[in-house]
């Protein structure tokens, strides 16, 4: 890594301009191309697909919204309203994209009337090809203050577009953290710049590779949010330990490649660790999720070459302006290094408060691990009433068109207007005819069913009932019910005959996709699990260092799931970020949480551990090597951590659900991976094994590949007094990976 990071930096303008060259390709073939991202259906082997394989149809089929409208001091069967109705609804029948329109003025059709409640509504059978604005548009065009009219259902479903002020302000955030950390203002934009630049590339990369990829419009938005946290943080490794290296004496390319030589490694190490998270999604066995997995992916290699070659040539580029003004001084008033390693500074590191809490933590490990287990378990808790599966428009912010329309609709209709249920019969004899008969004549007596209806026969043999069910399809009274026509209801109809009934339809396909993934997630979790086990043996040669981080990452990744579901579920703060009131998680969420954060936690363990086993390594003191360790590595894992809490929250204010779950879920479990299991849980458990902890069996250690993430030990020791930083923290760059000579005895 030395070799490659010295030549990018005597090379720096050969390496910018070919940063710049490929973002201008890549901007031609967007401009020329566009992107083909586009909807994956694939559907898990289920039973409501196996519905959708007898109706001949599929979700690609043309779908039905409504407009309903609702009248106030004049009745919704007025002439005036039939008048004013009847012509828009003409107007939308000649629209671009629609099929057809079921009026409920129709003779003979009450279904879509209520005059009670002086509310009706037209269904409206859609292509993809339809602009659903135009049609929002035509539709209130005859509002009045005495006529209200929206739309909604499947095919007007409201979309929102990620990206604007929310995430400019996340960066901005970020940026203040750096310029915090490293008082410089060159040194606190490298990372930025470094992180957007490797983002936006990739980006372009991903809308190219749409063409030829399976890929939903969703993986921009995933891998912008992935790539930004991951790519400045990245960069702020490799920026810390070059400055470091700076400040100990060595030249400009020197400091590049110590830099490279330590730091780069273990970002490339971190980085290939989230891409194998990522790239493991594929075990789900959905195509939605394995493209965004892919995209994310490929977000994260372009973030990790950047910060191995752009952020070299960058850094050669500024030379000693990547310190600060003082940092430049000190320097320049020194006359070697002997002379910049003062007592005073060797004092005052001694007494900073990283290296104070370093001493706490290891004079009471014990205290320490069960105050860390407590916390984890009171913000882990709200994970088991975790409830999977699609919100809909009664959980929509207030005020928004969909839930406008949904409160127009449910007391005129019932709350499940919109979840209806297709049972889908086959009925090859006469016998089985007569007991789907019996069924729909007992159906109407079930609990939570609204009403029944029977639809027009598919195709010989096969008939459609359609059941509304009296709860929305994000209710839990709505997945009971569909759990209860399968188990109880069907079978028993189905039994003595040749009967054959399929739960299908929109609400029991988001259940059964929910089902499929969810029954994924364990071994999507032991399989992650099992990686960093190997990674980490890989790395520090120990059997138990890999036990703790595997089970303390599958603790971060409990935690995060816990606060999803007191935020988004519980519904504690959704209204706040936007996104309406307490819904399901959707099915989504949980699988890019564990991939994400597995790889995030393998990083700050790697940062802290391989400290830890350097200092180890010199002095087979077990105390004092966690204790330098966690000193040592504090600040750059806290400030990698409030990082990724600016960026990745950002996008909890996008307007997008899952956007908003996946972006607080991860700010917050990073924070807590950062704060509590990496300051204190592992250092705690670390202390309590005591030496046994770098035991490793002889034939293992025969059998295991070397692998040296941190590079050759480069001892740098850098009076705190020369940094702008507090003076506890006299950290090492990207994995703290510096020597501390100065606290050795």
């Amino acid at each position: 890594m030395s070799v490659l990071a010295r030549w990018c930096a005597r090379h720096r303008f050969v390496v910018l301009g070919v940063w710049a060259g490929a973002a201008v390709v890549l901007i031609g073939l967007v401009v020329g191309m566009g992107s083909n991202f586009k909807t994956v259906a694939d559907l898990p082997n289920s039973e409501s697909a196996h519905a959708y394989t007898l109706l001949g149809a599929s979700t690609d089929s043309p779908q039905t919204g409504r407009i309903v409208w609702h009248t106030t001091g004049q009745a919704v069967d007025s002439a005036e309203v039939r008048g004013d109705v009847a012509r828009m609804l003409t107007t939308i029948a000649s629209l671009p994209g629609v099929e057809a329109v079921v009026s409920p003025y129709a003779a003979g059709d009450a279904s879509r009337l209520n005059t009670s409640q002086n509310t009706a509504y037209a269904d409206v059978t859609v292509t993809d090809d339809v602009d659903v604005a135009q049609v929002r548009q035509t539709a209130q065009s005859i509002e009045n203050d005495r006529l209200q009219v929206e739309t909604g259902g499947q095919a007007f479903a409201p979309t929102t577009t990620s990206g604007g002020i929310a995430e400019v302000v996340g960066i901005l955030a970020a940026l203040l953290v750096l310029l915090v950390m490293f008082r410089s203002a060159w040194a606190a934009a490298l990372p930025i710049i470094t992180g957007v630049v490797g983002v936006v590339t990739s980006l372009l990369f991903v809308m190219v590779g749409s063409h030829a990829v399976d890929l939903s419009s969703e993986s921009i938005t995933m891998g912008s949010l992935i790539g930004l946290g991951v790519g400045i943080d990245y960069a702020l490794f490799i920026v810390d330990r070059h400055r470091k290296a700076l400040m100990a004496g060595a030249s400009v390319h020197d400091a590049i490649g110590q830099a490279g030589n330590t730091s780069g490694r273990a970002v490339i190490f971190a980085g290939l660790t989230v891409i194998a998270a990522l790239l493991a999604m594929f075990v789900v066995g959905m195509g939605v999720l394995t493209g965004m997995g892919q995209a994310a992916a490929v977000t994260v290699l372009f973030t990790v070459l950047a910060a191995i070659t752009l952020l070299p040539a960058l850094l050669s580029v500024l030379g000693p302006r990547v310190l600060s003004r003082r940092q430049r001084r000190l320097l320049s008033d020194s006359s070697d290094v002997t002379a910049r390693k003062s007592a005073p500074g060797r004092a005052r590191s001694r007494r900073g408060p990283a290296r104070r809490w370093a001493a706490l933590v290891t004079r009471a490990p014990a205290p320490m691990a069960v105050l860390a287990l407590v916390v984890l378990a009171a913000l882990a808790v709200p994970v088991l009433s975790m409830r999977v599966g699609e919100a809909d428009a009664s959980s929509d912010p207030a005020g928004s068109t969909s839930r406008q329309y949904y409160e127009l609709m449910s007391p005129a209709f019932g709350g499940g207007i919109d979840a209806t249920l297709l049972l889908v019969a086959e009925t090859p004899d006469g016998s089985s005819a007569q007991a789907l008969d019996t069924l729909v004549t007992r159906l109407p007596s079930v609990p939570d069913v609204a009403s029944v209806a029977l639809g027009a026969t598919a195709r010989d043999g096969v008939q459609v009932v359609q059941v509304t069910p009296s709860s929305s399809s994000g209710a839990k009274a709505t997945v009971d019910l569909v759990d209860h026509l399968r188990r109880d209801v069907i079978p028993a109809a189905e039994a003595g005959s040749h009967l054959q009934v399929y739960v299908g339809g929109q609400t029991a396909t988001n259940i059964d996709i929910a089902d499929a993934l969810m029954s994924k997630l364990p071994l999507y979790l032991a399989l992650v699990a099992g990686l960093g086990f190997l990674l980490l043996v890989l790395a520090f040669r120990s059997l138990l260092v890999p036990l703790v981080g595997a089970v303390s990452n599958l603790a971060t990744i409990v935690v995060g799931l816990g606060a999803l579901t007191a935020i988004f579920q519980w519904g504690w703060a959704s209204n706040l970020l936007g996104v309406g009131d307490g819904a399901p998680i959707s099915y989504i969420v949980p699988i890019m949480v564990v991939g994400v954060m597995f790889g995030l936690s393998m990083d700050y363990q790697v940062f802290l551990v391989s400290r830890i086993r350097e200092e180890w390594a010199h002095t087979h003191d077990n105390t004092r090597s966690i204790r330098t360790g966690v000193a040592e590595t504090a600040k750059v894992i806290a400030t990698a951590a409030v990082i990724m809490l600016c960026v990745f929250s950002s996008f909890g204010f996008s307007g997008q659900r899952i956007v908003s779950c996946i972006g607080i879920g991860l700010a917050l479990a990073v924070v807590v991976d950062a704060f509590v299991v990496r300051m204190i849980l592992v250092p705690a458990l670390l202390r309590m094994i005591g030496d046994r902890v770098w035991a490793y069996p002889r034939w293992a250690d025969r059998l295991t590949p070397r692998l040296a993430i941190e590079g050759p030990a480069n001892k740098i020791d850098i009076p705190s007094d020369q940094m702008d930083a507090p003076p506890a923290d006299n950290l090492v760059g990207a994995a703290g990976h510096a020597s501390a000579a100065a606290d050795r005895r």
